[in-house]
């Protein structure tokens, strides 16, 4: 399977092949824990990821607090590309997030193994914080419509995670601001069609919590990325999106952060590929090898920078729903 095969079974948040018999309901209440030292749910179940030394991996929990705590005003594209920036060489797993426990019993928050999509939410959240304590609940905003549960998790990037988010003031489209003309509008169908491929089906989704619906995406084409690449900010997300096929339930199939250092420009992501980690990879190389798929097309990427949450959104026990405050750069 290609790398972006792999990271689009990440992006669907595949569930279990088989979820236990009589699964516990998630309750209602958190299920972020409020320690980040160690999972409030540790699952037996997956095995432990290869052994590779992180950023996170050498700091005692105080100095990752003191991490966490510093400058914690400066602007947020600078603290997603720190905090991103630790997470480099660390492994990459599948899907090793869940709600510790129910259909989906992996940890709640873990520094040691990433997913594209995973490494991105944690960043946010690490970013966003102003101290260790606001980081449980920033990754709850932003994993989830509203709830801490499997079902309320945000499992589809164009029908929940992005409009989602977007919604909270966590995330603005800023790719008609790079792209300019170059800009194409694209759509993502989800149908009750949909909801009967295999894949679609591995969500054990009950089926009035299946999306259906279009979803609609500014896009840059493949070929036109390159053009645009060096004005587009260090800390903006780039998504990459594949043609829209009916019996897939999304057509975003990776993600990671635009770094610009050395006159050129990467992209930073949990790659499983040749590397198998967080990585920056030259984004000139990353589209070339992504213009070579065939069985399932590339056609362009979209970009969204991050915003600081609104100030109620870390204090509310649920984000308010509806609410479109967007927040601060």
């Amino acid at each position: 399977m290609s790398v972006l095969g792999v990271c689009a079974l990440a992006l669907l948040s595949q569930a279990p092949v088989k979820a236990p018999a009589s699964a516990p309901a998630v309750p209602p209440a958190r299920a972020v824990p409020a320690s980040l030292t160690a999972p409030a749910h540790p699952a037996p179940g997956p095995a432990a990821p290869p052994q590779r030394e992180n950023g996170w991996s050498a700091l005692t929990p105080e100095q990752r607090a003191a991490l966490i705590a510093d400058r914690a005003e400066s602007p947020l594209s600078e603290r997603l590309l720190g905090m991103s920036e630790k997470f480099l060489n660390t492994p990459y797993v599948l899907s090793p997030l869940g709600e510790g426990q129910g259909v989906d019993p992996d940890p709640t928050f873990r520094l040691d193994a990433v997913d594209c999509l995973t490494f991105v939410e944690e960043t946010l959240a690490l970013g966003m914080a102003h101290g260790e304590p606001e980081v449980p609940a920033l990754l709850e905003r932003i994993r989830y419509a509203s709830t801490p549960s499997y079902e309320d998790r945000n499992h589809l990037m164009e029908a929940q995670w992005l409009p989602n988010n977007i919604k909270k003031g966590l995330l603005v489209d800023v790719t008609r601001k790079y792209a300019k003309e170059d800009t194409v509008t694209v759509t993502k169908t989800l149908t009750a069609h949909t909801w009967q491929s295999k894949s679609s089906m591995a969500l054990q989704l009950p089926r009035e919590r299946q999306p259906v619906g279009t979803f609609t995406l500014d896009m840059i084409p493949l070929e036109k990325v390159l053009e645009h690449a060096r004005g587009v900010a260090s800390g903006t997300i780039l998504v990459v999106m594949r043609e829209d096929l009916p019996l897939k339930a999304t057509r975003i199939t990776h993600l990671g952060f635009v770094v610009q250092k050395k006159k050129r420009t990467y992209l930073r992501h949990a790659s499983k590929g040749g590397y198998n980690r967080v990585v920056d990879e030259d984004l000139e190389t990353f589209l070339a090898r992504n213009a070579r798929y065939d069985k399932w097309k590339v056609t362009g990427v979209s970009l969204f920078e991050a915003r600081r949450p609104p100030p109620t959104l870390v204090s509310q026990p649920a984000p308010a729903p509806g609410s479109a405050a967007v927040g601060a750069p």
